[in-house]
């Protein structure tokens, strides 16, 4: 199990540093449009290997939920995973609502400025200290 966790972990910061850097990437595209071809190329890669990092976070998740079940009566009801499980789940529609703005830049239809998106690029960090917060601490 602890072999499962660590790979849980090794994939979920692979995810998390995606998850900081895309939107980065989308600050430096609106703030050099004449760059545009390269940052999207650098943005289509990123995003790629988030979904790999996401993959594999939530495939050793899930080994982790399972084994937990068995080894662990009563897991489930506790309310942290349910917080946790939740949390995660927005943190994907964070991250798919990404690959939008990416193929918004691409096309040249993206209409949020540099600013906006260094406020959003705050987001993530906000679920990581959540979600770590969850984990370590299980409030409830």
């Amino acid at each position: 199990m602890l072999w499962i966790k660590t790979l849980h972990v090794s994939a979920m910061v692979t995810w998390f540093a995606v998850l900081f850097m895309l939107p980065r990437l989308f600050v430096y595209h609106t703030e050099a449009p004449e760059l545009g071809a390269k940052f999207a190329l650098w943005e289509r890669r990123t995003y790629l290997l988030g979904h790999v990092a996401f993959g594999l976070t939530f495939l050793f998740g899930v080994l982790l939920l399972g084994l937990s079940m068995v080894h662990m009566p009563g897991y489930m009801k506790q309310g942290w995973i349910h917080a946790k499980i939740v949390l995660v789940a927005l943190l994907f529609g964070y991250f798919i609502y990404c690959g939008k703005l990416m193929k918004d830049l691409a096309r040249g239809e993206f209409r949020r400025s540099s600013r906006w998106l260094r406020l959003f690029n705050e987001v993530p960090a906000l679920f990581l200290l959540l979600i770590v917060a969850l984990v370590v601490v299980k409030p409830f």
